[in-house]
């Protein structure tokens, strides 16, 4: 059972600028997020699956680009 937990649980390896993955790493400093890939792992969850369950109306659109350039995508 405990091996095929960890088969469902496959990982990969992004690469991020450094710069960002230090952006990252100081803005979730005193937050519950663990590490920077638990934090892009939230990030990315969220705008995917907003984006995949419907269309966005501008409004939400501006809201995930603002979060893209959190992350330092412009």
């Amino acid at each position: 059972m405990a091996k095929e937990n960890a088969e469902k649980r496959r990982y990969t390896t992004i690469t991020i600028p450094t710069p960002l993955f230090e952006k990252i790493q100081t803005k979730i400093k005193n937050t519950s997020f663990s590490s920077v890939s638990d934090y892009v792992t939230y990030i990315l969850r969220e705008t995917g699956s907003e984006v995949a369950v419907k269309k966005t109306s501008k409004k939400e659109a501006a809201t995930i680009i603002e979060k893209l350039r959190a992350l330092g995508y412009t």
